[in-house]
């Protein structure tokens, strides 16, 4: 008998593959998804999705959506809620505009942000895809408030997307994780980490996590979902991959760990994803059978977290998982990729410590 909780229904692309009880799922979707739609909007959008998030001081969480107009550029508005799910509050005007005359990296638009709280500098930190002449790069801005905003301009150059910083420094310097496109036939895009003094001045740069090669959900291209989650085991990695079919590329995503003083080191990969699109909202829209996350939030002491994300490029959803159920999943996985020999390459690569 099909089940009839809201979050294990397929649609009707299919039976959910759900209904079997062989996987272990690990994310729960909210019942109302999508949360957030075009049609939420107090001014005219096309689409919502791709939404960076944090909770506040005053426990509202705020996200920060990329909304795309009808020319097809984008630009970011902050909506509110007090619990998280419901009962949004939409800023009446986009709160971040692209300001090409000054940024010209922003000429077509700015995309898919991400958050991170910087107790070292009392500011939260804003990575985004900067839609440049010469392609998307990675660019970042500060903010106390997300009504004031200090850009800092480019930190990678393009072609370089899915980029966010650790929320602390490693020894004296800041580490970010991007994915840089290789302009050559058949190279791989993978997730690089590169380190900085100064968040401005970057070196160091080094693969992290390679994708996958053959019929692997994440072979080909991969890049970091929501920025890095510390825990007592290490940094937890929520990271997509791009499987491309004759029907078109899946997005999907799975996890990683990475140790917790030296992010250089991989302390285990899952083989399988563990977040996929199954549901309508996900399956059908602007570009369908994607799910991407740009945003979490943990909740304390629950250790709930609540996963942000843009389902077919079109509207906003959440997922909920227990922070403890993704890392024990990670350390249970019958096919880790240890770091051993990354262990082994320290030598070569020198201390973390700047």
């Amino acid at each position: 008998m099909a089940s009839s909780d809201p979050s294990t229904q397929r649609g009707q692309n299919g039976r959910s593959y759900r209904s079997n009880g062989h996987f272990r799922e690990l994310f729960r979707r909210h019942p109302e998804n999508p949360i957030l739609t075009a049609s939420d909007w107090p001014y005219a959008a096309n689409t919502v999705f791709n939404a960076g998030a944090t909770r506040l001081e005053n426990g509202e969480t705020l996200l920060l959506v990329r909304v795309e107009d009808r020319r097809g550029i984008s630009h970011f508005t902050v909506a509110r809620s007090d619990d998280g799910f419901g009962n949004w509050r939409i800023d009446p005007t986009p709160t971040f505009l692209p300001q090409p005359d000054e940024y010209p990296e922003e000429l077509w638009g700015v995309e898919d942000p991400r958050i991170v709280w910087l107790p070292q500098l009392e500011q939260y930190s804003v990575t985004y895809t900067a839609y440049s002449r010469n392609g998307p790069l990675v660019a970042m801005a500060l903010t106390r408030d997300f009504k004031r905003f200090e850009r800092r301009g480019p930190i990678m150059p393009p072609e370089d997307k899915d980029a966010a910083f650790f929320p602390r420094k490693f020894g004296d310097r800041w580490a970010l994780i991007h994915r840089p496109v290789p302009n050559m036939p058949g190279a791989k895009a993978n997730m690089w980490l590169s380190f900085s003094p100064d968040l401005k001045h970057w070196g160091d740069h080094q693969v992290l996590i390679e994708a996958r090669s053959g019929s692997f959900w994440d072979a080909g291209r991969i890049g970091l979902s929501p920025p890095p989650i510390e825990t007592p085991e290490g940094w937890l990695i929520i990271y997509h991959g791009v499987r491309h079919t004759p029907a078109g590329a899946l997005y999907r995503n799975g996890l990683a760990l990475l140790d917790l003083e030296d992010p250089r080191i991989v302390i285990s990969r899952g083989d399988e994803w563990v977040f996929g699109a199954e549901q309508d909202y996900e399956l059908t829209g602007d570009v369908p059978n994607v799910v991407f996350p740009c945003g979490i939030v943990v909740d304390q002491p629950s250790g709930t977290v609540r996963m942000y994300y843009g389902a077919a490029d079109t509207c906003m959803a959440v997922a909920t998982a227990k922070l403890a159920d993704l890392v024990e999943w990670l350390r249970a996985e019958p096919n880790p990729i240890t770091s051993s020999t990354g262990i082994d390459h320290l030598a070569q690569l020198g201390p973390v410590l700047g």
